[in-house]
């Protein structure tokens, strides 16, 4: 297989190289896929050294790379938890001013902003720019100031010492640390339709899944969801898609959707709004070949030809460990932080803080335990003010470090 146009890895594999396809477009690494199934749809791998993986994981493809890395034995200054625009934007800022810093996400950066296509109300960028690009860009200002990003490892057992952060990384190893910033964003909510966990990644996707644009060429496209990521997925697909549908239960496109979205789809011929419906059942053999819509207040159901399903119908927040560690979250699993944690309606009968002081704006129950991003109770869902958040903990974070 030939390795021309700057690629540095050849995909081949259908529906079991997903995941292959979806970490590469995330870390930017320019790769050339082959829409075939091979041998009983398995993934192969080709690498511009000649090597070749058969059936590798996603692990397997990062270590032939070079992309793995391992937390150091010294202590740290700072764990980030999570490689979203929140994440990284308190990377850059922490370690340009001299924190000695470590960055953990189990996937690679960018978090759900990194399968944008191209998001356009970013400060700063007038054409807009896609959201692995901006992750690219951020974590290599965060390596270029000193910063560790360790890719494919997640955080499997915390410990909250009186004075450090002890925590436990998947594929071994730990990383302690005197205060952590939670950036862990979230996941997105699964469909309750009949096929769809069948179907997953053979037709079937959570999130944008920009790397399947040139998939669709010709197709049909279904996007579940009304808010500002399927808008944006909307129209990245509609530059490939015969045709593009947002299934929407409510009267039309979320409140929440950017205006400059909401005029774009509007504008966009081969693009529309079905509204007052939703995907009960999706259907197919080896690939999604229809899905069936239901009017949610008829209660009238047929089936529609469908080569894409997109699923982006909002997340729950990653946080799924905090009960276990004592941090107060509110009732859909928020983190709770800053003068919130005092509030009748969020907190719990236990006592909601543990300091001798006040909490520090987006300090959550613990003390040098902070919250940013999506994660966060009462956050902002854009990457301008998760970046925002980002930078706005890291002098918290110095007062915090200055009382040790």
């Amino acid at each position: 297989m030939s390795l021309d146009g700057g690629a540095r890895v050849v995909v081949t594999g259908g529906a079991a190289a997903y995941d292959i396809r979806d970490f590469l477009s995330r870390a930017s690494v320019p790769f050339r896929y082959l829409d075939e199934a091979g041998p009983l749809g398995v993934a192969e791998c080709t690498f511009a050294d000649g090597a070749c993986l058969t059936g590798p994981t996603v692990t397997d493809v990062a270590r032939q790379l070079g992309l793995l890395a391992d937390p150091s034995p010294a202590p740290y200054d700072l764990a980030v938890v999570g490689a979203g625009p929140a994440g990284l934007a308190a990377a850059v800022y922490a370690a340009s001013e001299g924190l000695r810093t470590a960055v953990v996400d189990e996937w690679a950066p960018g978090g759900q902003a990194g399968s944008s296509s191209r998001i356009e109300n970013y400060l700063g960028f007038p054409d807009g720019i896609g959201g692995a690009e901006l992750a690219d860009r951020a974590r290599r200002q965060a390596e270029k100031f000193g910063a560790e990003i360790l890719m494919l490892r997640q955080v499997v057992n915390g410990t909250i010492g009186d004075r450090s952060f002890e925590l436990a990384l998947s594929g071994g190893g730990a990383i302690t640390s005197t205060a952590v910033i939670v950036a862990t964003g979230v996941a997105w909510r699964r469909l309750d339709a009949d096929g769809a966990d069948r179907l997953l990644h053979a037709g079937v996707y959570y999130g944008a899944a920009a790397s399947e644009a040139p998939g669709v060429r010709g197709k049909d496209v279904f996007i579940v969801g009304a808010g500002n990521s399927a808008g944006q997925a909307a129209m990245n697909f509609a530059e490939w898609a015969a045709s593009v549908t947002i299934v929407s239960r409510g009267s039309g496109l979320s409140s929440t959707m950017s205006t400059y979205l909401q005029e774009r789809i509007a504008g966009t011929p081969n693009v529309r709004v079905e509204a007052f419906a939703e995907v009960t059942a999706v259907h197919g053999g080896d690939w999604l070949r229809r899905i069936t819509l239901r009017h949610v207040v008829t209660g009238v159901a047929h089936d529609v030809p469908a080569h894409a399903l997109f699923i982006c119908i909002g997340g729950t927040p990653r946080t799924e460990w905090a009960d276990a560690d004592g941090v107060l979250t509110d009732a859909q699993g928020y983190l709770v932080t800053g003068r919130d944690l005092f509030d009748p309606d969020l907190t719990r009968p236990q006592a909601p803080w543990r300091g001798r002081r006040d909490p520090y704006p987006l300090e959550t129950s613990v003390p040098g335990l902070f919250a940013v991003g999506d994660v966060r109770h009462g956050s902002t869902k854009r990457v301008a003010a998760a970046v925002g958040e980002g930078a706005m903990a890291v002098p918290l974070v110095h007062r915090f470090l200055a009382e040790r």
